[in-house]
């Protein structure tokens, strides 16, 4: 199987976006940080999702990540599949937290269940082929929608329309340039169809 150990995020400042996602979310080790400003305008291609148990550990995640300076772009609220939000952390990476339970079982906590990266791709059918060309294994798939990617170590792997997915996000899905971001992992170095990077390092 498949791990993915950390991703790299281009940040103008490292020692900000270090402090950031240990005040927001309690990241350490799955996060490296850059120290670059690409070129890059609107939607980056990719979110983040931090999946927890309860609608309040996900409202004090959020809470936590707008103390520490995110910014809100949908604000948490109960849906048809569960409970969440989504912020965009100062270096622009946008995060949803979010929990498919609709009800509280005990006192709120920080505990993340998992991180979920969902890359935007502009033709998923085809981004599915490329990642199983490449030795990844389909865990779920929902035809031309979305495809989960069986993964081992602490950050899950998804493929999402590039469209859905900035909705999803509450963003236009329009945007050019960097994505911004690395991914490692033991799968190999390459670039994907839709202009991801991944690295053994």
């Amino acid at each position: 199987m498949t791990n993915i150990d950390s991703l790299t995020l281009d940040v103008a400042d490292t020692s900000a976006a270090t402090q950031f996602y240990k005040a927001a979310f309690g990241l350490d080790t799955q996060l490296r940080f850059r120290m670059a400003e690409p070129s890059t305008s609107g939607f980056r291609g990719f979110t983040l999702s931090v999946t927890v148990a309860q609608p309040a550990d996900a409202r004090l995640l959020l809470d936590a990540a707008l103390d520490a300076g995110a910014t809100s772009l949908k604000p948490a609220t109960k849906s048809f599949w569960g409970f969440g939000g989504v912020v965009q952390a100062p270096d622009g990476a946008i995060w949803k937290v979010a929990t498919s339970a609709k009800k509280d079982t005990g006192p709120a906590t920080t505990t993340i269940e998992s991180i979920v990266l969902l890359l935007g791709a502009g033709d998923v059918a085809a981004s599915k082929a490329f990642y199983v060309g490449h030795g990844l294994v389909v865990a779920k798939s929902f035809g031309r929608k979305y495809v989960e990617l069986s993964t081992s170590g602490s950050i899950k792997l998804a493929l999402y329309g590039r469209r859905a997915l900035a909705k999803d996000a509450g963003v236009p899905p329009e945007g050019t340039g960097s994505h911004r971001l690395t991914i490692h992992g033991d799968v190999g170095t390459f670039v994907d169809p839709d202009g991801f990077g991944w690295s053994t390092d």
